[in-house]
């Protein structure tokens, strides 16, 4: 008996590049649903996800300043109007399987955005730490002639 021939199969090599992320505050106005639909599709296009976000703002007359407690039933009828919004735009533009919901406070969201303009935002969890530093910009390609 001969050995049986090697196998053919060639196992893909994942790509080192994560799939992009696409997050989105979504509210009850027109250019909140349309800031949605566009997200879904650019998701389509690039393969991403979508987070679409629902922030809420802390409740007035905080005792402890800096914190705040926002009531389950808050944070449910938020989610619920979240998703009802993303059902929309999903059922507009076709594109499902792409979307998450998030309900995230006001300081939360404002860190993010924080580092979209430039600062840095340090993430720390167990046992590491990560630094989201904006990108230094490109020099623009200079382009040599053949022969000089």
């Amino acid at each position: 008996m001969s050995p049986p021939a090697p196998s053919t199969h060639v196992t893909p090599i994942p790509s080192r590049r994560r799939a992009p992320w696409l997050l989105v505050e979504v509210d009850d106005s027109a250019e909140g649903h349309h800031a949605l639909v566009w997200a879904l599709r650019e998701a389509a296009r690039r393969e991403a996800t979508v987070v679409a976000v629902s922030v809420l703002d802390a409740p007035g007359g905080d005792p402890l300043t800096g914190t705040s407690r926002m009531p389950p039933r808050t944070r449910e009828a938020a989610r619920d109007r979240l998703e009802a919004l993303v059902l929309r735009a999903v059922a507009e533009t076709g594109i499902s399987g792409r979307t998450r919901t998030a309900v995230l406070e006001r300081p939360v969201f404002e860190a993010l955005d924080a580092a979209l303009h430039g600062a840095d935002l340090v993430m720390v969890g167990a046992g590491r730490k990560r630094v989201l530093r904006p990108a230094l910009p490109r020099p623009p390609l200079r382009r040599v002639a053949r022969g000089a």
